[in-house]
């Protein structure tokens, strides 16, 4: 059993350390976790030429099918995103624009997915870019959730306008540290009801 976290932020600070933050919950269940930085990769957007529909995946030689791969392998997958005027960065929306071959056939079917999102106030856009990862995930036909209780809403939720303010919002912590139980606790179920 394993979870993929990626952090769809352009540069390694607060969406990193919360999408590690629920990896570590995870882990702490007893799930294998992987962590991707998109901030470390070579990504270009999709250009609506249509090869993957003959070739089964995206043409353009870059990092997104490598990471495309490890999603379709994993049992969970967990996306961060810093919000940028109140959706996804441009890093994240690559990727999600370059997995439209992982939709024929549905390659992340039945994965367990999670959002995270990080915005400089408290209220500065989370829910909607956490709602913009859900609906890609919900496209994929994935299973999705929130954070666990006691929190329980739509996923994690952290503030911070500056690299390392993250360490210091308890409330992002435990709303990612839960989203990373919750993910970890449906994948148990999932796999015990398989056996």
């Amino acid at each position: 059993m394993k979870v993929v976290g990626i952090s769809g932020s352009p540069r390694k600070g607060n969406t990193a350390f919360l999408v590690k933050e629920a990896l570590k919950a995870a882990e702490e269940e007893g799930i294998e976790t992987e962590y991707i930085s998109l901030a470390e990769k070579e990504l270009n957007p999709c250009l609506a030429c249509d090869e993957c529909k003959k070739e089964g995946k995206c043409i353009i030689m870059d990092d997104i099918n490598d990471i495309l791969e490890k999603m379709a392998k994993a049992d969970g997958i967990i996306i961060g995103s810093p919000v940028y005027f109140g959706g996804v960065s441009a890093q994240l929306k690559m990727l999600f624009d370059r997995s439209r071959p992982y939709r024929r056939g549905f390659k992340l079917r039945n994965k367990v997915g999670g959002a995270i999102a990080v915005g400089a106030s408290r209220n500065g856009g989370q829910e909607t870019t956490v709602r913009d990862i859900h609906n890609f995930m919900l496209i994929h036909s994935m299973i999705v959730v929130g954070d666990n209780d006691p929190t329980a809403h739509y996923g994690g939720t952290g503030v911070g306008g500056h690299v390392e303010d993250c360490k210091k919002d308890e409330i992002g912590i435990k709303t990612s540290r839960n989203l990373g139980k919750k993910v970890a606790e449906v994948i148990k179920f999932i796999h015990k009801r398989n056996i």
